[in-house]
């Protein structure tokens, strides 16, 4: 891992109450420009989820991963309400991530 990874949990989503999807990663700003791309995942792709609308950094990968299994669990409301906690209008927060 390069010294410029950011570890996070995130979620993606296509528009505001749209299609949502969670992931972890040992670099997001790489895992955004897939997501972006089409190239992150299927499912992705397949629903336009491109739009980064809540991330989490975290300190090590484990507890990244960990945090996104939670997450999954949740009923989609939860979601949305940890989305809209911070990002009411699902924003795509790319542009405000640190710097590489």
């Amino acid at each position: 891992m390069s010294r410029f990874a950011l570890i996070a949990t995130y979620i993606m989503a296509n528009r505001k109450n749209g299609t949502i999807y969670t992931g972890s990663t040992s670099d997001l700003w790489t895992r955004i420009g897939q997501h972006k791309s089409g190239h992150g995942s299927a499912f992705t792709a397949k629903y336009g989820c491109d739009r980064l609308v809540w991330c989490e950094i975290h300190t090590e990968m484990a507890m990244a991963a960990h945090r996104e299994r939670r997450i999954k669990t949740w009923p989609r409301q939860w979601k949305i309400n940890l989305i809209e906690e911070n990002n009411p209008d699902w924003n795509d927060l790319t542009m405000t991530l640190p710097f590489r």
